[in-house]
């Protein structure tokens, strides 16, 4: 049977469009799409545009980036007519989405730095605002995400950059069919698949085109439920679990005056999601105010910022109650407050006098993390102050009556105080669609099966303080962690979590810690914060991690604020460690002093996802008995380390830091458990998904990757029998099947040696060989990179090499010369085979390859002139810097640069991670460019400027 092809899919795919309400257009270029857009803006605003007056409005549209373009589209553009008149234009209508006119077109061709023909393209009112890369069945679904990355490089910002108008991009290849936002920093990992309201994924293009792409529901998405980011400048999209929460929030509130609360699994995006209900509902003109309630401990620096990247100055960091009960009463619909402030507004004969003649307004009250705030006087005090108010509530992990805890009031569930469930996507369904990552868990002990490193580590069933406390078992610990931190962490690239628990235990372990690196076991950055009070082991477990009410007033008053002097003297000397290490000034002897250190231990872990981390920043443990157990994101955490009991909704929170998508490298959340809770870790999962999810949920046994390792390595061979093999590969069609199969290979890899056991014996492939199919891989990965600068259609291009999986950190060009002085004093008999594991060994390594040619070339003309091995690294620095400065002036010649301009152009480059803008370019050039030739000689400059970086720069510290 044939496959179909891309053309017959893209017709069917048309024809469908129209049939669901769509008008067909033909516009082949440009020019033709700009006379559609005049047209439709015209019928669209009942109105007619002179050549002159349109002009000025596409003047409008031509301006600024994706982000600003989002605005623009929902906004009206006041154009000042031929004849003085003002008229106002729109260009969506977000208010009644049915009123916007929708066309399909397909295969217009755009000429920017390259030219491009996209599939097809979904206009409204005459606007681009949803891009679709189809390609034929068979072939990867990653290939259309990565043609619509290359788009935006080469063509989307061409001429008026109306494609940056893109809302939404739609990837499919028949079978499968996902969505995404129009971001271009976001990875693959960042694509959706749409689903119904029981989270069944609806995949094929037919039926995601039912269910995504017709008129109705489109106009809807683009009109409510795409955001903009404040703080990063980008645009999201909401998912389907999140879209179905907030239309069934919508509906109660539409329909009855009864609560309700959403169960989304922990890590799958409630605070997105409370937000678009907030802002929707804050839109009724019968609701009189929105209040979103997080606890005190939930509105750090994390929470704050996601708020008010949503809606700026939407959050009040203060502890002022009296700003609360201001905003109650002017004309702020939308309230972001903590449930202690709520509760002291109510509370406080200071302030509830203020607060009575809200007491009957129609109020809707929504709770963050809803299992953990809502349980004891405070919801009883709010229930009975105000009357008319409908309480919605969010949680990742509800309370039910197996983990309920007793209070005052009684054992009292999440249904107790919300009634009614109103959507529910728990772990499973999130770990299913890659929303968040499974779990990889080893339990250290004797009782683990496998070998261990040290049997003498006692856990299982023994609860003996001072076997638990033993110096030498926390020892032990620490040489477990010391020695296996790099694996678990892919070199550190990652961060970790320590748990323990208690204060004691946590200033033994750092003292340890603190200790051996001291000694010279480790260089790991180790950090440290806790609290008064709530802090010692839950002897119960019954669950809740205490420690949520942070007043750091309080703990920072000796005589309350620790266990004892001695503790807060060791927080103070661990600060002061801190201090040292990034140059930082925080204490616990002022209440202001110390929540800014808190702030800066979550600021650190979670920057280390953005593009302009830098290494010194980094931090590698965090030692903890409670806090940030809870709540907190950090996309490069990874690993957590569990020395305390822990149980229901507390141990799934916990184990939830850890699980967060952000690349390929990053393959699951990794526990490692120095006490049993094997028992407690399998009964929160059947509490929390069913009895049978655990392989759902976690990462199967070491012993199975291995057995897929040899299957996928047997695969490989029948590709290429040997490395040599892969340059005889005749067509780019074995190429591909190459760099699938190899790919294959190095996730699988990359997931084994974050085992313990992790052993090259254990593969049939030997650790060489692995490193000979790299090199070759790479190589091929130089070829599609070098013909992007031709003209030229290849099928490698779409290919996603996920270098990430290749990135080693422990190979620099530090290390580099280390082996060439060591090359220097060899045997001659020797120098040869040295001289080509060097090269391998650069050939092997991501950041390294760029600078291959530069350091064979110091190999064959520098290195058998330099005297004493002791001078190599001096004569390297001085040849590096000559070839820097040489490889600066040519470009500054060839592309008529002035040299000093463009050195700052660099220095900025590095200093901010950001592309500079073309107006920066264009002021390096002695004579500015004609508009035609402008964006393709800033686009050249730029990749130039970044090749420069890459070989130059990058990597030579280390």
């Amino acid at each position: 049977m044939s496959r179909q092809s891309e053309a017959i899919l893209e017709q069917k795919f048309i024809d469908q469009l129209i049939g669901l309400g769509y008008d067909f257009v033909t516009i082949k270029d440009e020019a033709g799409m700009l006379a559609n857009l005049k047209a439709q803006l015209e019928s669209f605003n009942n109105d007619r545009y002179s050549e002159k007056e349109f002009s000025t409005i596409l003047n409008h549209l031509s301006k600024g980036t994706v982000f600003d373009k989002a605005k623009s589209l929902r906004e009206r553009f006041a154009l000042k007519r031929e004849n003085e008149d003002t008229a106002y234009v729109r260009f969506f209508d977000s208010e009644d989405w049915t009123n916007n006119h929708f066309q399909v077109t397909n295969q217009i061709t755009i000429e920017g730095t390259y030219k491009n023909r996209y599939d097809v393209t979904l206009l409204v009112n005459g606007l681009p605002l949803v891009q679709v890369e189809l390609k034929r069945r068979g072939l990867e679904l990653k290939e259309a995400f990565n043609q619509i990355n290359r788009y935006q490089r080469h063509s989307f910002w061409s001429s008026h950059g109306l494609f940056q108008f893109v809302q939404v991009f739609v990837i499919s290849n028949g079978v499968n069919t996902k969505y995404l936002a129009n971001n271009k920093d976001q990875s693959f990992k960042q694509t959706f698949y749409w689903a119904d309201e029981k989270n069944v994924n609806i995949s094929g293009l037919t039926e995601f085109t039912d269910a995504f792409l017709n008129p109705d529901h489109l106009g809807k998405m683009i009109a409510q439920y795409i955001v903009r980011n404040q703080t990063e400048k980008i645009l999201m999209v909401l998912r389907p679990y999140q879209y179905y929460a907030v239309e069934a929030i919508i509906k109660q509130v539409d329909a009855s005056k009864k609560n309700g609360y959403i169960w989304h699994t922990t890590g799958s995006g409630k605070t997105l999601t409370s937000f678009k209900a907030s802002q929707i509902i804050t839109n009724k003109p019968e609701i009189h105010k929105v209040v979103f309630v997080v606890d005190r401990k939930d509105l750090d620096y994390q929470t704050a910022t996601e708020f008010n990247s949503f809606k700026p100055g939407a959050v009040d960091m203060t502890e002022n109650t009296k700003s609360l009960v201001d905003q109650f009463s002017d004309n702020t619909k939308l309230i972001v407050t903590t449930i202690q402030k709520l509760n002291n507004a109510i509370k406080n004969p200071r302030y509830r006098k203020s607060m009575e003649h809200l007491q009957d307004k129609t109020m809707v009250f929504i709770f963050d993390e809803c299992h953990r705030s809502q349980f004891g006087e405070t919801h009883e005090r709010i229930t009975e102050f105000f009357s008319d108010i409908q309480l919605f509530g969010f949680t990742g992990t509800p309370i039910f009556a197996d983990n309920a805890s007793k209070n005052e009031y009684g054992k009292r569930t999440t249904a107790d105080l919300f009634d009614e469930q109103l959507h529910s996507y728990v772990i499973t369904d999130a770990i299913r669609d890659t929303n968040v990552l499974k779990f990889g868990v080893e339990y250290v002990g004797r009782y683990k099966s496998k070998s261990n490193n040290f049997v003498d580590i006692e856990v299982e069933d023994i609860d003996r303080k001072e076997v638990l406390e033993s110096p030498e078992r926390l020892s032990k610990i620490a040489d477990y962690i010391i020695a296996r931190h790099d694996q678990k962490t892919h070199s550190k690239r990652y961060s970790a979590i320590f748990a323990v628990s208690g204060i004691d235990q946590l200033i033994a372990y750092y003292d340890i810690f603190n200790e051996k690196k001291k000694a010279g076991d480790h260089d790991l950055r180790i950090a440290t914060i806790f609290t008064y009070n709530a802090n010692e082991e839950d002897k119960d477990a019954d669950g809740f991690i205490s420690d949520v009410d942070i007043d750091f007033k309080k703990v920072a008053d000796p005589g309350v604020g620790y266990k004892t002097s001695h503790s807060r003297d060791k927080l103070e000397s661990y600060i002061a460690d801190y201090n040292a290490m990034y140059g930082t000034n925080f204490t616990t002897k002022d209440s202001e002093s110390l929540e800014k250190y808190y702030q800066d231990i979550g600021k650190r872990l979670k920057k280390r996802e953005r593009k302009s981390f830098v290494e010194e920043d980094r931090l590698d443990i965090l030692l903890v008995v409670n806090m940030f157990l809870t709540g907190f994101d950090a996309k490069m955490l990874n690993t957590l380390y569990v020395d305390k009991n822990l149980r229901y909704h507390g141990l799934i929170q916990a184990y939830s830091r850890t699980n967060r998508i952000i690349n390929e490298m990053k393959s699951q959340g990794n526990i490692v458990c120095f006490r049993n809770l094997k028992d407690k870790t399998d009964e929160a999962i059947a509490l929390f998904s069913n009895k049978n999810a655990k392989e759902e949920i976690f990462t199967p046994d070491y012993e199975v990757f291995v057995e897929e390792f040899n299957k996928k390595y047997v695969e490989l061979l029948g590709i290429a029998s040997t490395p040599k093999k892969v340059d005889e590969l005749l067509t780019e069609e074995d190429e591909l099947a190459f760099i699938k199969a190899f790919r294959e290979l190095m996730r699988i890899l990359n997931t084994l040696k974050t085992y313990a056991d992790f052993s090259w014996d254990d593969l049939s492939m030997d650790e060489q060989t692995f490193e000979d199919y790299k090199s070759k891989y790479l190589d091929l990965y130089d070829k599609v990179k070098m013909n992007q600068d031709v003209n030229a259609v290849s099928i490698l291009e779409d290919v996603d090499f996920e270098l990430e999986l290749i990135h080693r950190d422990e190979i620099n060009v530090a290390y580099i010369i280390k082996l060439l002085a060591k090359l220097k004093n060899s045997k001659e008999s020797d120098k040869e085979a040295q001289r080509k594991a060097i090269l391998e060994m650069i050939g092997g390594d991501v950041e390294l390859r760029s600078k291959r040619e530069l350091i064979e070339k110091f190999i064959q003309d520098h290195l058998p002139n330099i005297e004493d091995a002791e001078l190599v690294t001096d004569e390297f620095e001085k040849y590096w810097e000559e070839q820097r400065l040489l490889a600066l002036k040519e470009i500054c010649e060839e592309e008529n640069l002035d040299q000093q301009q463009f050195r700052n152009l660099i220095d900025m480059y590095m200093f901010t991670g950001k592309e500079p803008l073309k107006e920066d370019v264009f002021a390096c050039l002695e004579n500015r460019p004609s508009i035609l030739q402008a964006r393709q000689i800033g686009n050249r400059i730029i990749e130039r400027m970044k090749e420069y970086v890459d070989v130059f720069i990058t990597g030579m510290v280390g």
